[in-house]
């Protein structure tokens, strides 16, 4: 006879408090430090981003937080970003186990550079270059302006233009690639109206050198599309098998670089497409601090 367990009794394993703390807006300490836990799949994180950490008033905040998640369980992690080194001290101090993610870079930079570090806050991600501000907003501008193939003005200037069925990833990657790049992109949808066709649609054929394509699996385009049109022909498992089945027939056959993004991230997709379209080696498309 097989042994019974209670299941009830085993205790389940409290999820590990993590912080990013940042003197600015915090995207570059989740950024390397969700890099860094994404290799630890099998753990749980409870996370918290505090931002403009740059003031005892603010510091003393943290080190609240700190102390309960600490009485709570095991002492949090904590990835910072904090250029005084005061604050830094402090934290540091504090019941945690802190990854800093700046100190000891800056460090052997200035060695390297023979120079000191400038200790203002929020410089990652502040205003900084004007140039490179207006550039930004230009190609958010135009991503919302080209956003489902809605406007054909301007597609001359177009970096990339990203053509798929809906649901693919075409928007937040479009998105991503204005605000992280402050590139022109446009996307287009392939409706039933874009097909039977030889080429590709009207309006996006004369930059066909500009158009990358994204597919995916059709299960999950009909797990996606269910989300938003349940039980309709639109979400149909047999509705999306076509319309990837002719997608793909399509990209092959006008010789358009594609991907999925089935499992990928927009970042991944992102990178892909830098690569595939020859922009990573453009200085003015470089990413935006």
């Amino acid at each position: 006879m097989s042994p019974t367990f209670d299941l009830t009794a085993v205790p389940s394993v409290a999820p590990r408090a993590v912080f990013f703390v940042s003197d600015s807006t915090g995207i570059t300490a989740e950024t390397l430090g969700n890099a860094l836990l994404a290799n630890f799949p099998g753990a749980r994180f409870e996370r918290h981003t505090v931002p403009f950490v740059d003031s005892a008033t603010a510091i003393e905040s943290v080190e609240r937080a700190v102390l309960r998640s600490a009485a709570a369980g095991e002492a949090p992690i904590v990835f910072a970003t904090l250029k005084d080194a005061g604050i830094r001290a402090r934290l540091a101090a504090s019941a945690t186990v802190v990854i800093d993610l700046l100190a000891g870079h800056l460090t052997e930079l200035e060695t390297a550079l023979g120079a000191t570090a400038e200790t203002r806050a929020g410089q990652y991600h502040g205003l900084g270059d004007l140039e490179q501000y207006f550039r930004r907003m230009r190609a958010v501008e135009f991503a919302i302006e080209h956003d489902d193939g809605q406007s054909e003005r301007d597609l001359a200037s177009a970096d990339v233009i990203i053509v798929a069925p809906s649901r693919c990833g075409k928007t937040p990657t479009t998105m991503y690639l204005a605000l992280h790049y402050g590139l022109l992109v446009a996307n287009y949808p392939l409706t039933d109206d874009d097909f039977p066709t030889d080429g590709l649609p009207r309006i996006v054929a004369p930059h066909a050198d500009r158009c990358f394509g994204l597919t995916t699996t059709a299960l999950r385009l009909s797990q996606v599309r269910h989300e938003r049109r349940p039980n309709s022909t639109y979400s149909s498992l047999a509705q999306c098998t076509l319309e990837i089945r002719r997608a793909e027939d399509l990209y092959r056959r006008t010789h358009i670089p594609f991907l999925s993004s089935a499992t990928r991230s927009v970042e991944e997709m992102s990178a892909v497409i830098l690569q595939s379209m020859n922009l990573r080696d453009r200085p003015h498309e470089r990413p935006l601090t």
